[in-house]
Formats: structure tokens, sequence, C-alpha cells
């Protein structure tokens, strides 16, 4: 399936050819030098072509918001003009959440639909499947939607770069902050069984060192599963006062409601890639989520606070034209129109060299980047050496209406 986020647009419908992509030397070996023709694949005289897999369809469907919104995006810069003399064809397929499909289909959009780069894909597991063979063939895999901690690592993968603050690190910053307000605490934590909830143990287990395992007690699922009610009351029997629910959102979901149906009232953290208010915390029941803390680096669209912000005027402009049908309080939309932000202003760094190695070299050539929807005081900032674009979050708490962000920013001092 090739979706376009915008209604009753097309995608793009010229045939596309198939390429034989030749392996590339690692970041630190690019040198600069004056584009050729051959070194450009997905960049034609009027047009970039990008792909991406997201989950229109399965357990993480709720995601396929992000691709949407990157689809309009890219629209209404084509409204404009275009980036670099160039329209931008936005190629996204359905992927179902399934890393085998999203190795198929991501090798389809590098090699039948020559695509200059991936964008913006969702999820773990998915891209992990694809990790390797886009490193191998030297097609750059940026702003990942997905805060696995292993997308930032330029040694060993100086073709993949994330976008979010890692899972990891919001993981530290739950953990720093219970061992400031609950010492002691024991702590249950549900997580989803792959590389995604799995941060989240080794973000609690860098604070707590030692006292992890007498103060931890886990529960896994797996995306298969239909239900996460037999997790919920290990961990309710455990005694933990304090619980973190690293789960995509429909799981997100059935844990705050769970918890609230069983009478448990612990300190209840909520990883970031499930609080949106129009597909968790509005299907959980406001009232069921009600304190629930989490940590964010975006505005609320749904806090009255940033009514008059232009930077949040302008987002919901943008969706009113080009995603009529989006809801303003499903931040999965904000989350692709950030990203998309973040790529333009590479497209416009690359100026006419548009390769692969340059597209790569000015994605980790970004400083103190503004992007209009993160909260204030947070910058996308990259280098050669550091590829976290975003690596302050702050802890937020849900009032009944809206986050209302705690504090100060925790800045990234990660593993």
């Amino acid at each position: 399936m090739k979706a376009c986020a915008e209604q009753g647009t097309a995608m793009p419908s010229s045939k596309l050819r198939s390429v034989a992509v030749a392996s590339v030397a690692v970041l630190g070996l690019l040198g600069a030098r004056s584009a050729r023709a051959e070194d450009m694949p997905g960049i034609g005289r009027h047009a970039i072509r990008i792909g991406n897999t997201a989950p229109y369809s399965g357990p993480a469907s709720a995601y396929e918001a992000i691709a949407r919104s990157d689809a309009a995006f890219f629209q209404m810069i084509n409204d404009k003009g275009g980036i670099n003399g160039r329209k931008i064809e936005f190629s996204s397929v359905d992927d179902g959440y399934d890393p085998a499909r999203t190795e198929d289909e991501t090798k389809k959009l590098v090699e039948s639909g020559r695509v200059a780069l991936v964008f913006n894909s969702v999820g773990t597991p998915t891209n992990l499947a694809v990790q390797p063979y886009l490193n191998d063939h030297g097609v750059p895999q940026l702003f990942i939607a997905s805060g696995a901690d292993r997308w930032a690592d330029p040694n060993q993968h100086p073709w993949t770069m994330g976008w979010q603050p890692s899972y990891r690190i919001e993981a530290q910053t739950y953990a720093k902050y219970i061992e400031q307000t609950q010492p002691g605490a024991k702590i249950a934590i549900l997580y989803q069984d792959d590389d995604f909830g799995r941060d989240y143990l080794a973000g609690v287990r860098d604070v707590l060192g030692a006292d992890f395992d007498k103060r931890v007690v886990s529960a896994a699922y797996a995306v298969t599963d239909p239900t996460i009610v037999p997790q919920a009351q290990t961990l309710q029997a455990s005694g933990a006062s304090v619980l973190i629910t690293a789960a995509t959102p429909k799981f997100a979901t059935q844990m705050i409601r769970r918890v609230y149906d069983l009478g448990w009232h612990p300190i209840h953290f909520v990883t970031n890639v499930s609080i949106s208010v129009a597909t968790v915390i509005e299907p959980a029941g406001k009232e069921a989520a009600s304190g629930i803390l989490s940590a964010a680096f975006m505005k609320d669209a749904s806090d009255p606070a940033w009514k008059t912000d232009p930077g949040m005027m302008a987002y919901k402009a943008f969706l009113k034209k080009y995603v009529p049908e989006a809801r303003a309080r499903d931040n999965f939309y904000e989350y692709g129109y950030g990203a998309s932000m973040t790529l333009l202003q590479v497209l416009k760094q690359c100026g006419s060299d548009l390769s692969r190695e340059n597209i790569m070299r000015q994605a980790a050539n970004l400083h103190d980047l503004d992007i209009p929807i993160l909260l204030p005081g947070i910058k996308v900032d990259t280098s050669r050496a550091d590829f976290h674009p975003i690596s302050e979050m702050r802890l937020a708490r849900w009032n009944g209406q809206s986050w209302q962000v705690l504090g100060q920013a925790n800045a990234h001092n990660g593993p």
C-alpha cells in the first residue's frame, strides 16, 4: 500500500526503475567533493525521491499518523515550489509493524523505487531489521520514528540517525526522579519484549546499579499478545509503589485502564511514545489517566498554554489545510511535522549537492536548530560524533485536561 497523508492527494505515479546500490564508505571517511549524477540516486532534475515504511495496519497502527503528517508536510513544501528547485516525491508503504515486511518493502523502495534516502520510518524492531541493509548500501536512514539508543552509533552505523531523545535517556530521567522523590521504592516495569522495551530496563539499571535486581520487578508482553491483563495483575501483586509502562499505544491504553480498574495507585510513568491524548489518554479515560507522569520534548497541542504560541498556531494551520481529518490532540501528527521540518533543513543545507554522502553529512551538521513545536529551550543539535538530534526532555504530568510540564530540561547524560 502506498500512502499520502493528505486525503485525495495521489502519490507520484511515474514508473520507477530498479537500481543496484553500491556500498559507500563510512561517514568519517566522507570527503567533500563535487556532486556527480552517479553519486545522486533518487535525485532527478525536478524531484527528490524519499521512502518511508509505517504501520498503516497491525498492532501499532496508531503511528500511521506520523507518516501521514510527513506526506502532508512535503505536499505543503511542494505547493511552495519544492526544495532546491525540486519537488519531493514521498513514497510511504505499509509494513504492518512486521520486521519481515519492513525489510521487503524497504528493499523495494531502494532497488525499484530508487529513493535517495529512507526517512522517519516507524518502529524499533522494524528499523532494526533494515539497519544492516541500509548501512551496507550507503542509504541514509534518517530521523527514525523510534527512540532506541542504538540509532546514535556513528562508528558502527554511520548511515542511521534517530530524531527523538533515546528511550534509555528517558528511562534514566524517570529513575532519577524516583530516587529523588521515592528513594528505595519498589519499581514495576511493563515492557515490550524487544529492543524498544529493553532500553527502558537498561536506563533504569543505569541509575539503580546494583540495586536494580533487588528493587525492580518486570513483566514483558509481545506485540502479538491480545491483552496485558496477566502482566498487570502480576505487577500489582509484587507490591510495587512505582510503575513504568514502556508500551506502544494499544498496550499503554490497556495498562492505564487496567491499573485504574484494579484500584492500584502506583506512581505511574508512561513512555513518551504513548502520551497522545487522542489515541491513548482519551480511549483509556481521562480520569483513569489522571496524575500519570511522562517525559516530554514537544509542546502539547491540547494545552491552553500554547494557544497563542506562533509555532503551535502555524502547526494547527498546517493541519487544518493539509490534514483536515487529523485531530490536533493526536501528537503523532505533530511528531511527523517536527521531524519533517528537520529534514527540510538538512536538504536546504545540501544545496545543489544532494548525493547520499552529503545528505548524511548535513544531517550530522545541525546546530542549535529551532523546531517551533519543541518545548522552549530544546533545540536540534548534531555532529559527526553525536547522532542524538534531540537530547533533552522535561517531566510532565497529565492533569486531567493536558500535559503539564514540570521543572527544567534534563540534559543528555546517557551512557
